[in-house]
């Protein structure tokens, strides 16, 4: 009988690559993993009948059957997102789910089937925030006598309840903030449950690093002397600050000298590590104070504030505040921005941007050029590859820099040998979505690939790829990365050269990566 169902999924699979190409190779049945992640839902209906519903799931499954656990026949195989019942009489069974994958490689995991008319007892549901995502909790839950839980997170009146088993956590993200009541209903094989109820309140505070690209977040800044600041769109969109959304403070006509705003933030700013603030800035003139001062938020009081000029006009520009002196003990939570301090407003527009604390050294972003005398690039390679910072060996046509990232491939290396760099901060996808790379290469045609990952997570990453065409000189690619996010916080930057292809030894350079349009 496996023999026969073994056809089937290698039938199924034919079908699938029918279409492919024939210029993709031999399919490598034997090189397919087993199935992966294997469990099942069991639900049992209300009635004392014993009558338990399994719904499995699993990776790389084409068809799966239960052995109960009670000595009765196992079920016929069945297709993934299908279902099959089986009637009990009161007891702990353990049930065997046997899932099948394309190659008919076979995956068993045993699971227990608690079959109980009685309430479940000692109902223990664990509520809790997911770091880092505002909007989202999480709901895990175990009892005795239980069969399967359910949970009411309390968005809406006629909400569904999401069916869950002991050792699963269930996620959940609201869309609004406020307080919800949370429901957890532990089910056994009759019809009485056992319930937990638990209030939890979302919000969605305003945090260091401050970018203003949220669209949930409400930016609430206050007003004092007759300026005005709001959120609004960026004047002048460009390598030094790509974000859509900045912060517009209007210092109105003959408003006062030391008319500013301030922002609340959600927790005291944490001086512990990081001592300084700094911020991106935008003026009509170059040669203004720039005042930033930190106020305790239940007694202004107790405040501190630094001075900075500014240099540039009409454009961005990066300016640090030093809070080295500060006592983190103080709890400065509101921030008080002020431009052209000691003067009297005439109704000119000032910009401020990417509010974040920081160790004031120069760090590692884009545009990347490799120019620094004082930044350490530090690549990390792979697969036989090694990336090294080098002099330019071609300073001529569109790249005339000094140093460059010299990538070489080594004799015998992987076909997906390269090297990564980490940036200092989170690319911002809001305006830009493509990156230019300028190459060169000692062959034309090959394929340049370049991939975004996540900092915390490489699973979260995208890849776009180029074919070079030239040989023994610069150009410039550009590699599309139309639906990356910002909120995909992509943080490392992977090259490789001549994908595909195993490494003969070739050297190949790289500069000057940037966001473009």
């Amino acid at each position: 009988m496996k023999k026969i169902h073994f056809i089937i999924s290698l039938f199924v699979l034919i079908l699938f690559l029918g279409c492919a190409s024939e210029e993709s190779g031999n399919i490598d049945l034997g090189g397919v993993s087993a199935p992966a992640n294997v469990s099942a839902l069991t639900t049992i209906t209300q009635d004392n009948s014993g009558k338990v519903t399994f719904l499995p799931k699993g990776e790389g499954v084409t068809q799966y059957k239960i052995n109960y656990g009670d000595g009765s026949p196992e079920s016929d195989y069945f297709s993934p997102g299908g279902t099959t019942t089986h009637t009990y009489k009161e007891g702990v069974y353990k049930s065997k789910i046997i899932a099948m994958g394309i190659n008919g490689k076979t995956t068993e995991t045993t699971q227990d089937v608690m079959v109980s008319f009685l309430a479940p007892t000692n109902l223990q549901a664990t509520l809790a925030h997911v770091l880092g995502d505002n909007f989202s909790a999480t709901v895990t839950a175990k009892a005795n006598f239980e069969t399967y839980f359910q949970v009411f997170f309390g968005e809406t009146a006629n909400e569904t309840p999401v069916n869950f088993m002991e050792g699963e956590t269930i996620k959940h993200t609201y869309a609004n903030v406020g307080t919800y009541k949370v429901k957890v209903i532990a089910l056994s094989g009759g019809a009485a449950k056992t319930t937990y109820e638990e209030s939890i309140t979302i919000s969605n505070p305003v945090l260091l690093p401050v970018d203003f690209e949220s669209p949930t977040l409400n930016y609430a800044f206050t007003n004092f002397g007759g300026a005005n600041t709001v959120v609004a769109n960026n004047p002048s969109v460009g390598e030094n600050n790509p974000s859509a959304k900045v912060a517009k403070l209007t210092k109105n006509a003959g408003s006062e000298v030391w008319a500013g705003s301030f922002i609340e933030l959600g927790v005291p700013i944490d001086f512990s590590t990081l001592k300084k603030i700094k911020i991106k800035t935008w003026s009509p003139k170059a040669g203004i104070v720039v005042k930033m001062k930190l106020e305790n938020l239940t007694n202004p009081d107790i405040n501190t504030e630094v001075d900075v000029t500014n240099t540039v006009a009409n454009g961005w520009e990066d300016l640090t505040f030093d809070f080295s002196a500060v006592d983190n003990a103080k709890n400065y939570q509101r921030l008080v921005v002020f431009f052209d301090f000691g003067t009297n407003g005439t109704g000119a527009d000032y910009y401020f941007d990417d509010i974040q604390l920081t160790s004031g050294v120069e760090t590692v972003k884009l545009p990347l050029t490799f120019e620094s005398s004082t930044l350490v690039y530090k690549f990390t390679s792979f697969g036989g590859a090694n990336s090294v910072l080098a002099d330019n060996p071609d300073k001529t046509g569109i790249n005339t820099s000094a140093k460059v990232g010299a990538l070489t491939k080594g004799n015998g290396s992987e076909v997906w040998a390269g090297s990564f760099i980490e940036l200092a901060a989170p690319l911002n996808f809001s305006s830009f979505k493509k990156l230019k790379l300028k190459v060169w290469s000692p062959q034309a045609g090959i394929v340049v690939k370049l991939k975004l990952e996540n900092f915390a997570d490489s699973s979260i990453n995208k890849e776009v790829d180029a074919t070079s065409t030239v040989a023994n000189g610069w150009e410039e690619l550009t590699f599309d990365f139309d639906g990356a996010t910002t909120a995909n916080q992509f943080q490392r930057v992977v090259v490789f050269f001549d994908f595909g292809v195993n490494g003969t030894g070739k050297t190949y350079y790289f500069d000057d990566i940037k966001q473009s349009n």
